[in-house]
C-alpha cells in the first residue's frame, strides 16, 4: 500500500518570501495528507452499516508509506492498518488522521499503534467530538513525547481549509448526533423543471435520469435508515433497498397515522431488509398484528411527528436518516427542524398541471423574505440531471468558544484552550451560580473613610462606587440608596440608570478603576465565605466563563465574541488563591 506523491521545490526568491513559502508548502502538504485521510475514511461508505469514518496515512518526507481506513464497528483500527503498511519506515514519519482516534478497543490500540511503531508527529484533522473521547487520545499522544498538531488549532492558514471541511463532511453524522443529540437527517427529492415530483395522476416513474437513481442507491447506502410517508407506500410501492451490491442494507420506516396501508407491499418483505412502521397509538390494531405476522416491526406514538420519529431513532443509535417522502411529510419534517441537508435532482423535463404534487408543502410562508435559504450549496451534473445539494443547518462545529482566548491564558498558563474543561455561569441559581456578582452573599468593606460598610452583594458594592470620590456634592445620595436597595437586579438597575442620566455623576476615573473595583469586592466575597472559596478552587484546571449572551464586558456573549471578564477575574483570583495558601488560610479565617 505504498504510493508516492512528489512536489516541485520552491523557486528562489528573497530569504524572507522562503520562509513564509516553506511555512505555507508544510501547511499545504499537511492539510493535503489529511484530506487524503479524509478521502479514505469515506471508503467503506455503502458497504457497511454507517459507523465513524476513521481514515490514516503515514508519510516520511514527500512519500506515502502506508494508508488504512476503518471498514466497519469491530474491525481493525485504521491507524494499525497504516503502521501494518508502512513497517520500518514509521520510525521517525508523521501519521495523518482525519478525526482524533477513538478507544473503542477500551486500551488506546491506535495510539499504542503510533508509539511503538516510532511515529513522532501526529496531524489530526478534527478532535472527536464524543464528550468522553474527546482530546484523550491527543493527551495520551503528547504525555509519550509525540508532536501533535490540529488543524484550526496548531495550524492555522488559509491552506488547510478545504482538509478541514472534508474532515466535517465526512464525519458529519457523528458531529449532528454529538452536538444536536438527533440523526443526521437528509431530504431527497427528484423533481422536474417546473418543480413537480408526478404528473396530476400521480405517475412519478422516472423523473430522473438512470445516473441520478443510482445516486440515490449510494445515498440510501450511507444511511442507517430511509424514512417514506403513507402515501408514497400506496402510489410508488417502493422498495428502498440499496441494489448497488454492497453489504449495508438501511432500516425502512413507513411514518403513518391512520395506517390506511395497502395489504400487499414490497415493504412488507422483510426477508433481506427490516422495515418499521410508525404510527399514531391505536391505530387500525387488526392491521397491526398483520404487519407483525409478516415480521414488520410496529411503533406507536402517542402523537405521530418527524420530531418524535427521530428522538426515537437517536435512542437506538442511529447516525444518518434519508427522507424520501412526499410533499406534506417533506414540508412536516423541514417546519420540525429535523431535516439537516437537502439533495435535490433537477431534471430538464416540464410536466405542468396545477394540481400536480411539488416536493415540499405547506410551511406557512407568505414572504419570499421568509423562504429558507441553503447553505454551502453545490452543484454537480449527473447525467442529464443537476444535483442541487445544501445545508438547512450547518455542520456542528464542536471547538469551544473562548472569550479572550489569549487573555486567559496569560491569567493561567495552564490552561488549554482546547483541552481544559469550561464551566459556564450566569444566573445565581446555575450549578455555579455563586460566582455571579449578582449571588445573594454580604460582603463588608471599607468606604472612601475607611469605616467598614456591610454591602449585600458584590453588585451593590460595584454599582455604588460608580460614584464614590465624584466631585458632584449629590452623587453620595445616589450612593446611600445604591447601598439600601432591596436586590442586586435593583441595585444595578440604579446604578446603571443613574449613569446613563446623569453622567456628571460618575467618578472621573470610573473606566480605569472599574476592573480593580470588582476585583476587590470579590476577593472579600471569596475569602470570608469558605464554601465559597472550596467551590472556587475546585474548578482548578478549569476555564470559567460567565455566559451573559448581552453584557459584553463582563460576560463572554452570545458566540464568545464578549470580553467576560468576570470569568477572567476570578480564574485570576483562584491562581492568586491557589499561589499563597498560607496568606489566604489567615484571610480566611480572619475574616477580610
Amino acid at each position: 500500500m505504498t504510493t508516492a506523491m512528489w512536489f516541485t521545490p520552491p523557486f528562489t526568491r528573497h530569504p524572507t518570501s522562503i520562509i513564509n513559502c516553506t511555512y505555507n508548502h508544510h501547511h499545504a502538504l499537511d492539510a493535503s495528507y489529511v484530506k487524503r485521510a479524509a478521502d479514505l475514511s469515506d471508503k467503506s461508505a455503502c458497504f457497511t452499516s454507517p459507523h465513524p469514518n476513521f481514515g490514516c496515512v503515514i508519510a516520511t518526507a514527500r512519500n506515502v508509506v502506508g494508508e488504512g481506513y476503518l471498514y466497519a464497528q469491530g474491525t481493525k483500527p485504521a491507524e494499525v492498518q497504516a503502521v501494518e503498511a508502512a513497517g520500518e519506515f514509521c520510525r521517525g514519519a508523521t501519521a495523518y488522521v482525519n478525526m482524533e482516534p477513538g478507544d473503542c478497543h477500551g486500551d488506546f490500540t491506535a495510539v499504542s499503534a503510533f508509539i511503538k511503531a516510532g511515529i513522532t508527529r501526529v496531524v489530526i484533522g478534527i478532535r472527536h467530538p464524543l464528550p468522553h473521547l474527546r482530546g484523550k487520545a491527543i493527551q495520551a499522544l503528547r504525555t509519550e513525547g509525540l508532536q501533535v498538531d490540529v488543524l484550526g488549532e496548531d495550524i492555522r492558514s488559509i491552506s488547510i481549509e478545504d482538509a478541514l471541511k472534508s474532515c466535517l463532511v465526512v464525519n458529519a453524522p457523528l458531529l449532528y448526533r454529538s452536538a444536536c443529540r438527533v440523526p443526521f437527517s437528509v431530504l431527497k427529492y427528484a423533481m422536474t423543471l417546473d418543480g413537480k415530483i408526478a404528473a396530476t395522476s400521480g405517475h412519478a416513474s422516472w423523473i430522473s435520469s438512470k445516473e441520478s437513481r443510482s445516486r440515490v442507491f449510494e445515498l440510501r447506502g450511507r444511511s442507517d435508515a430511509v424514512i417514506v410517508g403513507g402515501n408514497t407506500v400506496r402510489k410508488d410501492n417502493p422498495r428502498l433497498t440499496p441494489r448497488h451490491g454492497g453489504g449495508h442494507l438501511p432500516m425502512r420506516i413507513v411514518m403513518s397515522q391512520t395506517l390506511n396501508l395497502p395489504e400487499v407491499a414490497n415493504l412488507w418483505d422483510v426477508r433481506e431488509v427490516p422495515t418499521i412502521v410508525a404510527t399514531q397509538r391505536g391505530a387500525r390494531r387488526s392491521f397491526q398484528k398483520f404487519l407483525a405476522s409478516k415480521g414488520v416491526e410496529v411503533v406507536e406514538f402517542d402523537i405521530l411527528n418527524p420530531k418524535d420519529v427521530v428522538d426515537y431513532l437517536y435512542d437506538r443509535g442511529y447516525l444518518s436518516i434519508l427522507w424520501e417522502c412526499g410533499g406534506t411529510l417533506s414540508a412536516s419534517a423541514i417546519s420540525a427542524g429535523v431535516i439537516h441537508k437537502v439533495h435535490a435532482f433537477v431534471a430538464p423535463k416540464i410536466i405542468g398541471g396545477k394540481n400536480a404534487p411539488s416536493p415540499v408543502g405547506e410551511l406557512g410562508m407568505v414572504e419570499m423574505t421568509q423562504a429558507l435559504e441553503l447553505i454551502d450549496v453545490s452543484y454537480e451534473q449527473i447525467g442529464s440531471d443537476v444535483l442541487i445539494s445544501g445545508y438547512l443547518q450547518p455542520i456542528p462545529d464542536m471547538t469551544p468558544v473562548i472569550p479572550s482566548v489569549d487573555e486567559t491564558s496569560a491569567i493561567d498558563p495552564s490552561l488549554s484552550p482546547y483541552d481544559s474543561p469550561i464551566i459556564f455561569f450566569y444566573k445565581t441559581w446555575d450549578p455555579y451560580g455563586s460566582f455571579s456578582n449578582f449571588s445573594p452573599h454580604p460582603i463588608r468593606l471599607p468606604d472612601e473613610n475607611g469605616d467598614y460598610v456591610t454591602w449585600s452583594s458584590v453588585e451593590h458594592y460595584y454599582q455604588a462606587h460608580k460614584f464614590v470620590g465624584s466631585s458632584n456634592p449629590n452623587a453620595r445620595s445616589y450612593i446611600e440608596a445604591i447601598c439600601s436597595a432591596k436586590s442586586p437586579e435593583e441595585a444595578a438597575r440604579m446604578g446603571r440608570r443613574t449613569q446613563r442620566e446623569h453622567s456628571d455623576m460618575v467618578r472621573a476615573d470610573w473606566e480605569s478603576m472599574k476592573i480593580e473595583v470588582m476585583y476587590k469586592a470579590l476577593k472579600c466575597k471569596f475569602s470570608i465565605y469558605p464554601h465559597l472559596n472550596s467551590m472556587l478552587l475546585s474548578t482548578s484546571g478549569c476555564i470559567l466563563v460567565e455566559a451573559s449572551p448581552h453584557d459584553l464586558f463582563w460576560g463572554g456573549g452570545r458566540d464568545g465574541e464578549g470580553l467576560n471578564y468576570l470569568g477572567r477575574l476570578l480564574m485570576k483570583l483562584r491562581s492568586e488563591f491557589l499561589g499563597d495558601d498560607d496568606t489566604h488560610k489567615l484571610e480566611i479565617s480572619g475574616g477580610y
